[in-house]
Parts: structure tokens; sequence; C-alpha cells
């Protein structure tokens, strides 16, 4: 499936695959005919974190070219990091030459904002935990002002921060876009809501998607914190009563919904947390009913994501017309929504 080389201009005008889990079938639409894929009182949740400029061009205190890519801040202001050697988002991030070896207490200076390593993480020595030298209102202002959004290959010129947020966004969490909510512009938010679908929201902090380093990519989905309010959690138990689905906008949706059930007994309640779970195979969502994400390839991480709601094989049989009528992929690409009509 071809990469989608750079955002929309209208960013709801993509392609939207209607996938049913259970009866196998597979219904080509647009992304504006999702309301009526929905009924009245279905709930439609969305991650409403914003994206930070996750990716930090600098060097080591020796002069070697780096870039640290944020993955997620830690509870007590710390930062934990993935570095990369030289060059940039053109080059594939498998084929970027590799780091120099850095050990605790290295410093690094990204753009005028200063770190230091205070430690070597497994699985890998390219996993750091950082500290910045500057904290509070004065990092936020450094950071927006040094960083760059994390962006790939196959993106066709640099990205700049407003490309990367969803209409909704409102906490900087998110390191790499929550790119499912993409193509909801407002205007389709506001005829979902008229159709009698509902919305809300919950925080999520989407952490890197690859890093081209085999062990590390291997762990991904690292642990990721989340928030999920009282409104919303209400929300859901009010659609559950009321017959409606609970409709997931993302996988970072399903990751702290499911995630927070599990932590509070099997029964969702509203609090701040660390999800470290692993959607899949053999995992049964006991809150979410369906899914709307974007397209992804047999092989790929996020394609083992989505079959915790629809079988490989019906996936890939997806993925393969999909392919023959031209949906493109990447955070930029089309929609396929997993649920049942």
């Amino acid at each position: 499936m071809n990469a989608a080389r750079w955002p929309r201009e209208q960013p709801d005008s993509g392609r939207l695959l209607h996938v049913a889990p259970r009866s196998g079938r597979l219904d080509d639409a647009r992304m504006t005919e999702l309301p009526r894929m929905l009924r009245p009182g279905d709930l439609l949740v969305l991650n409403d974190a914003a994206t930070l400029p996750a990716a930090l061009h600098g060097h080591t205190e020796a002069g070697a070219p780096i870039e640290l890519r944020l993955v997620s801040r830690e509870a007590e202001g710390t930062w934990t990091a993935v570095l990369f050697g030289a060059g940039d988002w053109r080059t594939r991030t498998e084929d970027r030459p590799p780091p120099p070896a850095v050990s605790p207490g290295e410093q690094f200076v990204l753009g005028g904002l200063g770190a230091r390593v205070v430690a070597v993480l497994p699985p890998s020595a390219r996993l750091l935990r950082v500290e910045f030298a500057l904290q509070g209102a004065a990092l936020w202002t450094a950071l927006y002002r040094a960083g760059r959004p994390v962006q790939y290959a196959h993106v066709e010129r640099p990205l700049s921060l407003w490309h990367i947020q969803t209409a909704y966004a409102a906490r900087p969490w998110a390191v790499e876009t929550p790119s499912a909510g993409l193509p909801l512009t407002w205007a389709l938010l506001l005829e979902l809501k008229h159709r009698g679908i509902r919305l809300a929201t919950l925080t999520h902090a989407a952490g890197l998607s690859s890093t081209g380093d085999e062990v590390l990519d291997a762990a991904l989905p690292r642990p990721e914190r989340f928030d999920v309010p009282a409104s919303t959690v209400e929300a859901i138990h009010a659609t559950r009563s009321s017959g409606g689905r609970v409709v997931a906008v993302g996988t970072t949706v399903v990751r702290a919904l499911e995630g927070r059930a599990a932590q509070t007994g099997g029964r969702l309640e509203p609090g701040e947390g660390v999800t470290d779970l692993l959607l899949g195979p053999g995992f049964i969502p006991r809150v979410v009913d369906g899914l709307l994400s974007g397209m992804h390839e047999p092989g790929t991480s996020h394609f083992t994501l989505l079959q915790a709601f629809a079988p490989q094989e019906l996936l890939r049989a997806a993925c393969v017309l999909a392919e023959s009528r031209g949906y493109l992929g990447h955070e930029f690409g089309d929609s396929c929504l997993i649920l049942e009509p």
C-alpha cells in the first residue's frame, strides 16, 4: 500500500473501509460517510492529546551530531528518549547511522537546550532517561522553539506543528500524532452530533511508532500515560445502559480504556495512570466495541493491534481490497472502521 506523502488539504476527504468482523463484509466508502455507519446513541471516544515537537537535533559534548526523539515524560520530571545518529527524517530510520555510545552524565546541546543523560535503559543502549537543564514553563518554551515534529522518510517535505494536530487537540502529551483522529474535522464532528452520536474525550500520551532499532521496535509500544475523565466514564456507562456502542478513535484510546478497566477490576473508573497493555490476537475488549483506525499492512505492529477487533484473515483481505482501490497508508492516509453494522 502506498504511503500518503503529505497531509490532505481537506482531512475528511479520505477513503474509509468498513470492516464487519463477524459477518466478514467489506464496504468501500468515504470518511464523510462515517455518520451513517454509526447509530444514534453510539459513543465516539477521542484522544485529545496534542502533539509535541518531539525531535531535537544537536550534538554531544564531543561534537558528534545527534537527534534525540522524546518518548515520554516521567513523573519525576525526566524524559525517556531515543537517541539517533547523524541525519534526519529524510533517511529511513532503519538506515540511519548508529549514534555515539553515551553514558550517564553525558551532556547534550539540542538547539540551545541542554540535557543530561540520567540513565541508559534496557533493552537498547539507544534508549535513555534524560533531564533537561530547564524546567517548568521555561522548558516548554525551549522545546517548542528547538523541537520539530517527529516524521519519517515517506513524507515529502518538512512538517510544521499544525500538520500533526487533531482538530480537538488539548494537552501536549503525545510525541507522535494520534493519527486516527486527523480526518475528524469540526464539520464531521458536528454532523455526528446532529445524528445523535455522542462524543467523549480522554488524553493518552501516544509514543513513537518506529525507531529503526529492531530490539527497540519489538518492545513498542512502551508504557504510556493516560487520563480518563469522569465525564467520559459516565458517557460510556450511559451508552452501555442504553444499548449503544463504544467506538474508539485509534488504538491509543483502546489502550487507555482497556488498560484502565484492567487496573480497576474490570469496571471502568475515571483516573490517571500508565498502561503497558498490548493489544493483539486473543485480546477480548471489555469496554470498546469498535475501532476507527488508519490503514495498516501485515507485518507492522499496528496490524497486530487491529487483530484484537477482527481476525487476521479478514484484515489481510481488507488490505488486499484497499490496495487494489488505491487506499493510502501511514499517518496521513486513509482509514478503516472495524465495527459490525
